[in-house]
Parts: structure tokens; sequence; C-alpha cells
């Protein structure tokens, strides 16, 4: 029988107090899935910031901005103010009342609420509570913003140049996807044992996770990471950019031995299989600004 996967958490209630980006892509990610997930915004600032977070090209008499449309589809939202008793009790009654709650509140500000993980859990002992942090120190409640915490690895860009940052806020969505999967294990963890869970990230924390071979590299061998503008550290040609005749870029990714004997049949330099320095990627690797050249001349180019 076949699932319809739009529909797949089906009576799942979510709560979220989140706002900006990676605790609203978390909830959006389960209410594509069917689950029922209220968003609760601050009433006294006019919702999540990003409602007027609009590109010039917008309308600026919108409500909302193409941002907050990213990862808020789905939704039910509502706006209160968690200052006032009244609106603060019916936030409660909707938190307790769920199955997972998402908050990026600051820790104090959850307590001083009453939305914090240990409130929630003493009325419903089988929540799940998933909460984003912007360090890895949960008492540290500095603010932690995606550009900034690109910049400190200081691995983005061309080494020649200043560094550069992703086009989208990648290190909040890397913890989405971090938070999204506790929240997923968790969820498995109650249909085994009917217990709750809270769980957590950071935006730190999720941004080393996901340095990959780039960690390892360092881990393992005290490499530290450079500006390599679009090579990768541990593959030749891969990455490098070349000119054609057309005056386009031609990008190279060549990933295995194969690919490499097949690039060199294409551009007639069958030669180079013979020569030491680029018979393996290894070799290729520590010998790629000599490798570069090569096949740059190579390249169809009649300027």
């Amino acid at each position: 029988m076949a699932i319809n996967q739009h529909q797949f958490f089906s009576g799942l209630k979510v709560v979220e107090f989140a706002s900006v980006l990676a605790g609203p892509a978390v909830g959006m990610f389960f209410a594509e899935l069917g689950a029922e997930v209220v968003k609760i915004e601050n009433k006294t600032t006019g919702g999540d910031i990003t409602r007027g977070w609009k590109h010039p090209s917008e309308n600026t008499a919108s409500p909302i901005s193409a941002y907050w449309c990213s990862v808020n589809w789905g939704k039910e939202h509502l706006l209160l103010n968690l200052q006032d008793t009244t609106d603060r009790d019916q936030a409660i009654q909707l938190a307790v009342a769920a199955d997972v709650v998402i908050s990026n509140f600051k820790p104090s500000s959850a307590i001083r609420m009453g939305v914090d993980a240990a409130s929630l859990h003493a009325v419903n002992p089988s929540l799940i509570f998933a909460q984003i942090h912007s360090f890895a120190d949960p008492e540290d409640e500095s603010p932690a913003f995606d550009a900034v915490l690109q910049a400190k690895p200081d691995m983005n860009g061309e080494p020649d140049r200043p560094p550069v940052k992703m086009p989208v806020a990648m290190i909040d969505l890397l913890a989405a996807h971090q938070l999204k999967e506790g929240i997923l294990v968790a969820l498995l963890h109650r249909e085994r044992t009917g217990e709750g869970s809270v769980i957590s990230t950071s935006l730190m924390e999720s941004a080393l996770a996901s340095l990959a071979n780039q960690a390892s590299n360092f881990l393992m061998n005290g490499h530290i990471p450079q500006r390599m503008g679009t090579q990768h550290p541990n593959i030749a040609p891969y990455g490098d950019v070349y000119s054609s005749s057309d005056e386009l870029p031609v990008l190279l990714a060549v990933g295995t031995e194969r690919q490499f004997q097949q690039l060199c049949s294409g551009l007639d330099l069958l030669p180079l299989l013979q020569k030491t320095e680029f018979q393996t990627n290894t070799a290729r690797v520590a010998h790629r600004e000599a490798l570069n050249i090569v096949i740059a001349n190579a390249v169809p180019n009649d300027r």
C-alpha cells in the first residue's frame, strides 16, 4: 500500500516558539508532511522579524515577505504577547498538549515565561522539547548570526581576495537539519518507550559537525583549511575552472581515476597518465598548479 507522504505526520501536534530561519524550517518540515503546526509569533513586535525582511522587488504593503514564506508554509500562526497572562496561558496550554515543541528562546526567557523544557515536561512527560542554541554552552545566551559564524573558519573565497559567505544562511539550515534528525530519533524513542525527550543543537555545533573532510583533514593531519575558491582540498581536478573558446567558464569535477583517464582521452592528453605527478589523485592534488596549466592549455580556446 502506497503511503501519502504529505500526510505522514497526520495527527502530530507541533508548537513552534521560533523565529527567523533554523527553527521555522524544522516546523515547516513537519507541516509539509501533514503535522498540525502552530507557530507562536510575538504580537508586540508584529510577529516574526523576517516578515519585514523584504527584497526591493516585493510589495511593501504586504504583511509577509518572501523570506518569511520560505519557512512558514502550512502552519497556523498566532500572534501572542507572552508577557500578558492570558496570552501566555494560551501558549502554555497549546505547548503541553503538543507532541513536539520547537524553541529558539534564550533559556532564561523561556523559564521566565514558563515555556521551558522542565516546566512543560512537568505537565506532559511524553513531550519532545527541541531547542536551538547559539553556541555549544547553553548558558551562553549571546546571539549568533550566520554570516559571523561562516566567517570564523576563514574558508570561503579565493586565496588572494577577501573572504565571502554562502549566498544563503547555510549554518541556520544545517542546524535545522540537525534538530530535525534529533526530533525524528526522539519520536522513534517515544514510540518504543512512551518517554519524551529534551534535544538540542546549536548553530556553532551544527557548523562544526558539517565541516566533514575539512575537519578531519585538521584532526588527522593538522592541516588548517584555506580559502580555495571552488577547488577541493582532497581531489584534483575538482572545482577547478578554465576558459573555453566560447568565453564561458568550464568547471571540472573529476572524482575517479576512470574519469581522469576519460578527461585525458577527450583532451588528447593521454601521455599525462604516464607522468608520476599525475598518475594518482593524491599526486594530482600535490601538483594541482602544474596540472591546471596543462589542462588550461588543452581546453579548446580560440581567443
